[in-house]
C-alpha cells in the first residue's frame, strides 16, 4: 500500500492528521475493541451480527490508521511564509477562479480538506498566476477557467 510520492502539507493541515490519527489511536481504537468484546458475549459468533459489524468497523477503523500513518510519514512540511509571498498557485493556495459562464469559485489547494494538487482542477492549477487561462480536463467535460486571485 505504502505510495512512495511526497505528501505537502501545511504545518496545520500536518497537525489536523496527526490529531485525526491519535482520535483514531486512542479513543475510537477502545470503543471498537468494546464492542467487539461486547458483542462477542451475545453468542453464537457464526451468526451474531453484531460481532461481525463490530469487525467490519474496527477493520475500516484499521485501514484509515495505516492511510493517515503513510500520508504522515511522506509528509514535506511547505514553506507558508513563501506561499503567502509568492504570486504562483502551490499546495496551501487559495485561489479563485472564473469559468466561461462568469462564475466565480474559490478552492484551496491541499490534500486534507481542499482540492487536491492530484485532481484535474489541482494539477490545472499548480504553478499558474494570476490571469493565467486553465483548461481543466475533468472526467465529464473539459472547462476553461481563468484564475482571478491567489492568496495564502
Amino acid at each position: 500500500m505504502a505510495n512512495e510520492k511526497p505528501e505537502h502539507l501545511t504545518l496545520a493541515q500536518k497537525e489536523q492528521l496527526e490529531a485525526e490519527l491519535a482520535e483514531l489511536e486512542g479513543p475510537r481504537r477502545a470503543e471498537a475493541v468494546h464492542a467487539i468484546a461486547s458483542a462477542r458475549s451475545f453468542g453464537d459468533l457464526s451468526e451474531n451480527f453484531e460481532y461481525h459489524a463490530a469487525k467490519n468497523e474496527q477493520g475500516l477503523l484499521e485501514r484509515r490508521i495505516t492511510m493517515l500513518r503513510d500520508r504522515l510519514d511522506r509528509a514535506v512540511l511547505v514553506d507558508e511564509a513563501a506561499v503567502a509571498a509568492g504570486d504562483t498557485v502551490g499546495v496551501g493556495t487559495r485561489v479563485e477562479i472564473e469559468d466561461e459562464r462568469g462564475e466565480r469559485m474559490q478552492v484551496e489547494i491541499s490534500s486534507v480538506g481542499g482540492v487536491s494538487p492530484d485532481s484535474p482542477v489541482g494539477r490545472a492549477l499548480l504553478g499558474r498566476k494570476v490571469g493565467d487561462e486553465v483548461e481543466i480536463e475533468a472526467p465529464k467535460r473539459s472547462w476553461r477557467a481563468r484564475i482571478v486571485s491567489i492568496g495564502p
